[in-house]
């Protein structure tokens, strides 16, 4: 077995799959800015804690809300810092901007930072550039990129269409991020042919839908995504530690077989 020389690209790419399996739940909470406050401040702290003894492998925040974060809490749960925003109260809600630096983010301790890109909405050049500069600025870090791409906009007719979902995947990839986050497409089973023109690895969006969030995760990582990217089913969960723990065991356990998966190569590495 071939052993990656040590960067700081790879180490912290590794701290985001706590099982060194190659997969990834993440839990992203960066809603707060889109839609506005999912919890009280004690209330946030303690999804936070759920969420860690869960399972989770990361949560995904913005960079202020990141310090109000015990550190403590995140000794086993990595952190991504999300560096694109945009509100529902926006004329545009799908026109996201960068409103931090990965510099910040280093500074904070995160271990990834991400970028979310609407293609097809107006705005669409603009984000694609914040992408591109933010994959600059993370290999200059040695800091993993997250790219969350949503077809979205006045031109997108089907979001879920399987070929839109593998070009925006790709986007991501000829970008220079090292994850890649898309919509779950329909058929579900087409998602097999995105996966296999990806480059990079896929986290599938599990945004609230007619499956219970362990058959959407089971679905997910039977045609071969790499993990899943859950926030809205696990904060408006009753349990949601128990939510996190049921999704954790699917993402990281046996039946998806017991060996570990390859890691993705690193941009730069042989």
């Amino acid at each position: 077995m071939s052993i990656l020389p040590l960067s700081g690209k790879a180490l912290r790419m590794a701290r985001l799959s706590r099982h060194n399996d190659g997969r990834f739940l993440f839990v992203p909470l960066d809603h707060t800015v889109a839609d506005g406050p999912i919890a009280s401040v004690p209330g946030f702290n303690q999804l936070v804690r759920d969420i860690v003894d869960g399972g989770a492998d990361a949560i995904v925040v913005h960079k202020g809300r990141a310090r109000t974060i015990a550190p403590h809490l995140l000794a086993r749960c990595a952190l991504v810092v999300h560096l694109s925003a945009s509100t529902m109260h926006a004329p545009d809600a799908n026109a996201k901007v960068l409103v931090g630096e990965v510099a910040e983010a280093v500074r904070l301790g995160a271990d990834a930072v991400s970028v979310h890109v609407n293609v097809g909405s107006a705005t669409e050049a603009g984000q694609l550039a914040d992408c591109a500069a933010v994959a600059r600025e993370c290999d200059r870090w040695g800091i993993p990129l997250i790219a969350m791409m949503y077809p979205r906009g006045p031109r997108i007719t089907d979001p879920s269409d399987p070929v839109l979902v593998s070009h925006v995947a790709n986007i991501a990839a000829d970008l220079g991020a090292d994850i890649v986050k898309v919509p779950m497409v329909a058929p579900i089973h087409a998602m097999v042919e995105v996966v296999a023109a990806s480059p990079l690895p896929i986290v599938v969006a599990g945004g609230a839908g007619q499956q219970s969030a362990a058959d959407f995760a089971t679905s997910a990582l039977e045609v071969g995504c790499r993990g899943l990217a859950v926030g809205r089913r696990v904060f408006t969960s009753v349990e949601p530690r128990k939510t996190v723990r049921e999704l954790a065991r699917i993402v990281h356990q046996s039946e998806f077989g017991s060996a570990p998966v390859s890691q993705p190569r690193m941009a730069g590495i042989s």
